[in-house]
């Protein structure tokens, strides 16, 4: 048998990635909210806030956008004066994360946005495009909250986001304007059994899952708890 030559090689491996869905220029690393990334960006918003009398290196954002993706970072005003490069696994690099700002008045955090989010999201609104902008309904969930008949929409399979924090498999809900989310209920249910602060009806509980970890809850539908301390919807 005849021995493949390097270059078939790696032709042979373009072709798998390819077919696989993944750009050739992803690699693992730029999946991994790597913590040392996280402080030398944090690092770098301090001392720009700090030697600009309080300003944030953010983009402008329509002030309406989901509260978790309004004040996306702005490399430029901050690479390289106060840090040397942008992060590997940041969007602008080809990354899969948006690096952003939460609690800019008391405490501007730096936190992730995992954009992988937001292309399972793009493909679930592509298939109601195709269905005259609308998503068949499966089932009522909450007020203004439903499932979605994906095998109705074409989906062979129900669509799914992975959680970035227990790995499961979260499904999706719509609203009845037709706007998609990511249904957190499954790990909200799961951190609500560890949670030793004080919880209020009518509080959004979204908190509990990013207090200790890097990525937000982007693209998802506030939530509250009910007399059993369990998530459920929070109605407007």
């Amino acid at each position: 048998m005849k021995k493949i030559s390097m270059l078939s090689l790696l032709l042979l491996i373009a072709v798998l990635l390819t077919a696989c869905g993944f750009p050739q220029d992803e690699r693992a690393g730029n999946q991994v909210p790597y913590e040392d990334q996280l402080l030398t960006v944090q690092n770098a918003v301090n001392q720009y806030r700090d030697e600009t009398g309080g300003l944030l290196p953010i983009k402008t954002r329509d002030m309406e956008i989901d509260q978790y993706i309004k004040y996306p970072i702005d490399f430029s005003k901050i690479v390289p004066q106060y840090t040397a490069e942008i992060p590997s696994n940041a969007f602008e690099t080809g990354g899969v994360f948006q690096y952003v700002l939460v609690d800019v008045e008391e405490n501007p955090t730096v936190k992730l946005v995992d954009l992988k989010a937001a292309e399972a999201i793009r493909s679930v609104n592509v298939r109601k495009s195709a269905n005259g902008g609308q998503a068949p309904i499966a089932e009522i969930l909450a007020d203004n909250v439903y499932k979605f008949n994906h095998k109705a929409m074409g989906f062979s399979e129900e669509p799914t986001v992975v959680s970035p924090y227990s790995d499961r498999n979260l499904p999706m809900v719509i609203t009845g304007s037709g706007d998609v989310y990511v249904d957190y209920a499954m790990d909200l249910f799961t951190a609500l059994q560890e949670y030793e602060g004080e919880l209020k009806p009518g509080q959004d509980i979204r908190f509990i899952l990013y207090e200790d970890f890097p990525v937000l809850p982007a693209y998802s539908l506030p939530y509250t708890i009910n007399e059993d301390n369990e998530p459920i919807f929070l109605e407007e």
